[in-house]
């Protein structure tokens, strides 16, 4: 018995909310338009306008409200937008000629289309005060539905001219459950649905460009209707040039004034050159803290700091060569006295070469003397005689000048490689090394920024 009336209690209170709800609705109804009243009854939001009679069009628009973050290391972007969606349901049609603004709870009771952002991260519906949603419902049964979202949306970068990049990212609009059978997607006025951009101030990047364009997401469950907006970031490079290009920049002509310092000042060179490399290398530490850690990518940047770094480095290892140059050549202080010792190493070979020439002339002059004198004194002999005199002995010293000539060239060739003063490298580093980063940052930016 007990049971029993449990069981009719828990009727009762059913009966009762019943009631209660449906008290709720009249009044409701009762402030509610009769054509709304009128319009909701027998509405089943479960199915799709024109269910039997071909897919149904939806017209989309988008405003950009602001993009907050792009982010190279996670490679997304962050923004928030208005999402416009407009299709007719002919189940709504009403007699009139004024818009309905309902509110946006009752977005419940109507069917919508099931969009989604196709490569969203993380996505929210704005719900302060109320949900951010909006329904309106003409007269000849189209639906204005609007949406306030901030979405995370990923894009591909290629960073391999970061910083001087143009980045395209985009924003694709897709159906999740029907397919182009049941649904298709439009832009509503092409390239001028979306809006916003021409206003936006981003921190690192303007707006370049930006486009529509419609296509199909085919997958193994079918064909879908997708809608895509194209737009190109280009980086703004001036906060990078104060950053990170004007500073290593610096570091590059500052390890240049070893060059002026003397080569006996070992501390002050040494004490230039090292602090060059390790700030230059901090340097490039600190800016890619702020880059994907991603091998793939040589970007720019790393090229410049590369070049800067190998400068500095070089201007270390000059000043290397020239005190091992002058701990070996401890008494040449000047260029001209190696000059006067090779001037006298030269006159020297002159002279051995003129001792052997002038030896070699006496010699023949006494060998035609002697046959001559052995022609005189043999009857018989003539001239012919004379042309079959041996010249052998001569031939060996022409070798031997020969051999000298060779040897000195050789000499020479090498003297040409080898330091008069090494001082002198200080003097040509002063001047090859501005010249040659130069001549490699014209090759850089025109690299970088024109092709």
């Amino acid at each position: 018995m007990s049971s029993f009336s449990s069981l009719f209690a828990l009727l009762f209170i059913c009966r009762f909310l019943e009631n209660s709800l449906l008290s709720a609705e009249v009044k409701d109804g009762e402030i509610l338009p009769p054509t709304i009243q009128k319009l909701m009854k027998g509405y089943n939001k479960y199915l799709r306008p024109f269910f039997d009679n071909g897919p149904v069009t939806v017209g989309m628009s988008l405003d950009i409200a602001s993009i907050d973050t792009i982010s190279e290391i996670n490679m997304d972007y962050t923004a928030t937008i208005f999402l416009r969606q407009r299709w007719t349901d002919e189940r709504l049609v009403f007699e009139g000629n004024k818009s309905l603004s309902l509110d946006g709870r009752l977005v419940e009771l109507l069917w919508v289309p099931d969009t989604f952002i196709v490569d969203s991260k993380k996505s929210f519906l704005h719900d302060i005060t109320v949900e951010n949603r909006l329904i309106r419902i003409f007269p000849n049964g189209t639906v204005l539905y609007a949406l306030r979202i901030t979405t995370t949306v990923a894009c591909n970068m290629d960073l391999t001219k970061y910083p001087m990049d143009k980045q395209t990212c985009t924003l694709q609009l897709e159906s999740w459950g029907y397919n182009v059978n049941d649904v298709m997607f439009n832009w509503a006025r092409g390239n001028e649905s979306v809006s916003g951009l021409d206003t936006l101030r981003l921190a690192q990047y303007t707006v370049e460009d930006h486009y529509t364009s419609a296509s199909e997401a085919v997958y193994e469950t079918g064909n879908y209707p997708r809608l895509i907006f194209h737009f190109e970031l280009k980086r703004s490079i001036l906060y990078f040039i104060l950053e990170t290009y004007v500073p290593s920049s610096l570091l590059v002509v500052l390890s240049w004034v070893s060059f002026w310092i003397s080569q006996s000042s070992v501390p002050a060179r040494i004490c230039i050159g090292v602090t060059t490399v390790l700030t230059m290398t901090t340097l490039m530490m600190g800016a890619r803290t702020s880059l994907p850690n991603a091998n793939c990518f040589i970007k720019a940047i790393d090229v410049y700091l590369g070049i800067c770094f190998s400068f500095i480095f070089g201007a270390l290892i000059e000043y290397a060569v020239a005190h091992f140059c002058t701990l070996h050549h401890p008494d040449c202080n000047s260029a001209l006295m190696y000059g006067h010792h090779m001037h006298d190493c030269e006159e020297e070979m002159n002279g051995m070469l003129t001792t052997i020439a002038s030896n070699s002339s006496r010699v023949k002059r006494r060998k035609d003397s002697v046959s001559a004198s052995t022609g005189a004194g043999e009857p018989g002999l003539g001239p012919a005689s004379e042309d079959k005199t041996p010249e052998g002995p001569s031939e060996p010293f022409s070798r031997c000048a020969k051999n000298m000539s060779i040897a000195r060239n050789i000499l020479r060739s090498v003297n040409c490689c080898h330091v008069e003063n090494p001082h002198y490298i200080d003097n040509y580093s002063r001047l090859t090394f501005p010249l040659s980063f130069v001549f490699v940052n014209l090759l850089y930016w025109t690299y970088y920024l024109y092709f």
